[in-house]
């Protein structure tokens, strides 16, 4: 039996790393084993916040990938803000600035203004002309886009007016209300124009893939019609419990924590308790495996804290699991920024998947709330919330010196990518029949 084709559109791919890759590489890689033959178009030459050759083991033999090289303007940026090393996503910045200089403020005004949806809006033509012809060779029934990149989402969109052809587009982040978004320089004309072509691709798509029920809900205000769907990120089941833990208090993040993900009020529990219990002072790890912005060192310098912190820049993905459960707990600051409810990273899953306490911080009453009291899998404070961090922390230190390592969640098989795919799978197949 032949397998049934589907395209999909993504800017990344192995061997670029970070967490954009995850979603739609495991999904790949499930399809697989239902009956699907995944024709993977991407670019030769993303710009990655890192690479990890280790994911490339997770691409299944029976898959295509067509990789086309993209001419993007992060080079010219780079010459001319003198910057240097990889793309920051999401306004990250590792150096303190007292000012942005004359020529990064005209550049951030030209990536707002000029390029629409995005970056990587030069692509879009040259994989037309391509995927046009793609498409009809191979036979294939539906495309999938996922973004952001948004301009991947407009190359679905003429293929699916050109070819009528069954099309889901994927959200793996809000469009207009992503976090960094109220940070752009745009003039009202260009946010009039991303919202509408925002919305023309809600409308037009056959069904809007999701990751989550804020994001389902902020979609349908938009577009009342629209067919969405919600599957979120998940965890690999090949994931085994590890029974070592580490011998000190470590509390762990795994990721990078950007200025709206650094919350004063976690650096200055911890200190509170260095400073009230000696114990802890003498126990304590703190871990922190990503790239950190200027915000989150000076709190860490701020309250002391630098003699207990281990900073690790990047860890193959293949190496993370393990330290995640080795944790004795482990730290998920969400971004303070309008979108705070419905953010949902795949980070918070492969957390799950560790079988550690989660301390989480944002909205109690959010998505990740949701799910955390669904699965007894940890607990979630508010930003400024010090006091309830404070309890949290040192309820789990008088577990840690108990030597208590048992930790049980619940219900979190159904966030297995592989169960995750099952649900995919079905999307697929009732796009097509209709």
């Amino acid at each position: 039996m032949t397998d049934k084709k589907v395209l999909i559109i993504t800017y990344y791919w192995p061997p670029a790393g970070g967490a954009g890759v995850q979603r739609w590489l495991k999904f790949v890689k499930y399809l697989a084993t239902m009956g699907y033959q995944s024709h993977v178009y991407t670019t030769s030459n993303p710009e990655a916040p890192a690479m990890d050759e280790s994911l490339l083991k997770d691409i299944p033999n029976n898959a295509i990938i067509i990789k086309k090289p993209i001419k993007e303007p992060f080079g010219l940026y780079k010459k001319l803000t003198g910057k240097k090393g990889n793309f920051n996503a999401g306004f990250l910045s590792e150096e303190k600035k007292s000012k942005k200089g004359a020529m990064e403020s005209l550049s951030m005004f030209i990536r707002a203004n000029v390029f629409v949806p995005d970056a990587k809006m030069f692509w879009i033509r040259p994989s037309l002309r391509f995927l046009h012809e793609y498409i009809q060779k191979e036979n294939i029934q539906t495309i999938i886009s996922s973004g952001p990149p948004h301009s991947l989402h407009l190359i679905a969109l003429r293929l699916k007016t050109k070819l009528n052809i069954k099309w889901i587009a994927d959200f793996r982040d809000p469009w207009t209300n992503i976090d960094f978004y109220k940070d752009l320089p745009m003039l009202s004309l260009v946010d009039r124009y991303q919202k509408k072509l925002e919305k023309k691709v809600l409308n037009q798509a056959d069904r809007i893939l999701v990751v989550g029920e804020q994001m389902k809900h902020e979609f349908q205000a938009i577009s009342p019609k629209s067919k969405i769907v919600v599957i979120t990120n998940g965890y690999d089941t090949e994931i085994k419990e590890n029974s070592s833990l580490d011998e000190k208090f470590s509390i762990v993040h795994i990721g990078s924590i950007n200025a709206d993900r650094a919350h004063e009020s976690f650096y200055q529990a911890i200190a509170e308790l260095v400073e009230d219990q000696n114990a802890f002072k003498e126990h304590l790890s703190l871990k922190f495996v990503g790239k950190l912005d200027f915000v989150a060192k000076e709190y860490l310098e701020k309250y002391h804290l630098m003699p207990f912190a281990e900073i690790v820049q990047y860890l193959p993905y293949s190496q993370i699991g393990s330290l995640q459960q080795s944790a004795r707990l482990l730290y998920l600051p969400i971004n303070n920024t309008p979108n705070a409810k419905g953010i949902l990273t795949g980070k918070f899953f492969e957390y799950m998947a560790a079988k550690r306490p989660i301390l989480a911080q944002g909205p109690t009453d959010g998505d990740v709330a949701k799910i955390l009291g669904e699965t007894k899998a940890g607990t979630i404070y508010g930003f400024n919330d010090i006091s309830g961090l404070k309890k949290e922390i040192l309820a789990q230190f008088k577990s840690y010196l108990k030597n208590e390592k048992y930790f049980e969640s619940e219900k979190i098989e159904q966030y297995s990518r592989r169960n995750l795919s099952l649900k995919l799978k079905k999307l697929i197949d009732e796009t097509e029949a209709h």
